[in-house]
This record gives C-alpha cells, structure tokens and sequence, in this order.
C-alpha cells in the first residue's frame, strides 16, 4: 500500500507532490509519519514533506474530532430528554470493540496528552482522536495534543527517512 501512496505522488507534476503527500498523509494509518517517509523518498526536500505530511494528517484528524464532538452533543442532548422521559430508567451500556476499550483504558490510565503521544503507535491519530472525544475529553486540549504530536511524529520519521537516505547514498 505504501508503495501504491508514494506512486500516486511521485506521479504527480513535482511543482504539486506536496499536495500529493498531503492527501496521502490524510489517509488513516498513513498519518504524517508514513507521509513524511513518503514525501521524502519521493525527492522533496525534508521540511516540504513533513510540513505537507503534518498538514495533511491535521486537517484530516480535524474532521474527525469536529465530526465526533457534533455526534457526542447530539447523542447527549439525545440521552438527556430520554432520561427525562424515562426517569431513572438505566439503559443498556453499549459493548465496545477490542481496540476502543484499549484506547479507553489508555485514556483512562494516560489522559489526552498521553494517549495523544502514544496513539499513533497503536491506531492512527484520527482514530484516537474522535475516540477521546467521544469520551468526553476536552474537544480543544484534544486538538492541541493531538497536533503536538502529530508534528513530532511526522518531524521524526521526516528526519530519520532523510538520515538513512544519506546513508543509503
């Protein structure tokens, strides 16, 4: 697949690669690390390929925190004339997949920042992201933490593809 993403932008004319790893970065899974690798085996200088990795994964992690916050409120507000229509009537708690509880209990134990810096290892940013929020976190300290390290993973892998392509050389 990664060999797939960098064709599409290499083919691209060189003067809109960037854009090329931009939409690639937007993919979940490919996120601004895999983008920023992308981008700079394609041949665009290091700080292109981060920068248009980064920006590609925040605009899409964006859209999926706005879209979870909006699904939360309206799931709340939802619960909140139920629960009055119903008094004290207990619903059903709805059974979680393996991953979300995995990103639940992380988020339990590490909070935002942490699950945040750590995330990507385990699912894509998108992904944690819209699932913290949809836990109720902080929909601005989940952007913030989320750009962090959005920004330090693409800036590591960016800078660690540019290495070993030194090397290579």
């Amino acid at each position: 697949m990664i060999d797939a993403l960098q064709d599409f932008a290499a083919s691209l004319p060189s003067f809109l690669q960037w854009f090329g790893v931009m939409i690639v970065a937007a993919i979940p899974f490919v996120d601004s690390y895999f983008g920023s690798v992308i981008g700079v085996l394609i041949g665009l200088p290091t700080a292109v390929a981060i920068g248009a990795a980064v920006a590609g994964n925040i605009i899409s992690m964006l859209i999926f925190v706005m879209t979870a916050h909006g699904v939360r409120g309206r799931v709340v507000a939802g619960k909140a004339v139920a629960g009055k229509a119903v008094a004290g009537g207990a619903g059903e708690e709805p059974v979680e997949s393996p991953r979300r509880e995995k990103v639940r209990r992380a988020f339990d134990k590490y909070g935002v920042a942490g699950v945040s810096l750590v995330g990507p290892a385990i699912l894509p940013s998108q992904f944690t992201s819209a699932a913290m929020v949809s836990f109720g976190a902080n929909r601005n300290a989940v952007i913030l933490w989320q750009i962090i390290s959005i920004v330090l993973w693409g800036v590591v892998f960016g800078v660690l593809t540019t290495l070993g392509v030194s090397l290579a050389r």
